[in-house]
């Protein structure tokens, strides 16, 4: 079941912006639900990424990539009650300073279509907040600002 698709652009390359979000560790920057992210291996994100993401509420959830595209889109799962997500991040060059972002959030499991919409309500919450602030530091960090 899709639980959200949102798209947004940023004025940076595609090699920026896909820099900037494989910091996965830096996002309390921008998402400021989230409180802590644990990246295993350390460093930099791959294929065999793992980690923990504590929430702002104390919530904690694990992911681990299943899918990784360099330059394209990374997907990783995790759990949530019942319920089995998928993050997918999508990477589209418009021009060589522009890039369209999406963000793509699947649920299955037992009564995903209760949970689901209860998940995806409170995602969706938090991402109008993040997205605005996420644009913001990727951009300030290519003007130096």
């Amino acid at each position: 079941m899709n639980l959200l698709d949102r798209q947004f652009m940023v004025n940076v390359s595609l090699e920026r912006a896909w820099q900037h979000l494989a910091r996965v560790d830096q996002w309390t920057t921008w998402a400021r639900h989230i409180r802590h992210i644990e990246l295993y291996p350390k460093g930099e994100l791959g294929p065999q990424s793992s980690g923990v993401i504590q929430l702002a509420n104390g919530m904690r959830s694990t992911f681990r990539m299943t899918e990784y595209n360099p330059g394209h889109n990374w997907k990783w799962v995790g759990p949530f009650l019942w319920l089995t997500i998928e993050y997918d991040h999508h990477f589209e060059s418009l021009n060589s300073d522009q890039t369209r972002l999406r963000f793509i959030v699947d649920a299955r499991g037992f009564a995903v279509g209760v949970f689901g919409r209860l998940f995806a309500k409170l995602y969706r919450r938090n991402l109008e907040k993040a997205i605005p602030r996420l644009v913001n530091e990727v951009e300030a960090a290519v003007s130096g600002t």
